[in-house]
């Protein structure tokens, strides 16, 4: 099989009822983050006040993977100044099927969907907006001259 690389944009949109754990409750400020996972990729998404990101983030795919695994990973946190900052949950998004579309179409779309966020102990508890886009991209020097970490 043949090794073949791509574009994942993930367009980070919002989050909703997200449990505030502070320990002032009503009259704290919840400050929320998101890390996103892909592979060994690590990306942050800048705090605010509420959590409304609309913001997109870039990844590089390779098809078949080393290990197999296809899948996105955003773990929401709340920020602390004072002490560690707070787990709230995570979302899993699996891309295999996702992809395989994207290299059979020449492009694969999500358009933004509410995924569930699961605590530690694996409750539901709030939900996530992600949009997600795959473009393969042809196997060329170019390519690796505009994404230099592939």
């Amino acid at each position: 099989m043949t090794t073949t690389f791509g574009i994942m944009e993930v367009n980070l949109v919002s989050a909703r009822g997200l449990k505030n754990n502070e320990f002032w409750g009503i009259f704290s400020i919840m400050i929320y983050y998101s890390c996103l996972f892909y592979f060994f990729h690590l990306m942050f998404v800048g705090q605010g006040s509420k959590p409304e990101w609309n913001e997109k983030f870039t990844f590089k795919i390779e098809y078949p993977s080393v290990d197999g695994q296809y899948k996105l990973i955003l773990k929401l946190m709340d920020h602390d100044t004072f002490s560690a900052d707070d787990y709230l949950g995570e979302a899993t998004i699996y891309l295999k099927e996702f992809i395989e579309l994207g290299l059979e179409n020449g492009k694969a779309e999500i358009h933004p969907k509410k995924y569930s966020v699961v605590g530690s102990d694996q409750c539901y508890c709030g939900e996530i907006q992600v949009g997600i886009t795959f473009t393969p991209k042809v196997h060329n020097f170019f390519f690796f001259d505009t994404y230099p970490n592939f």
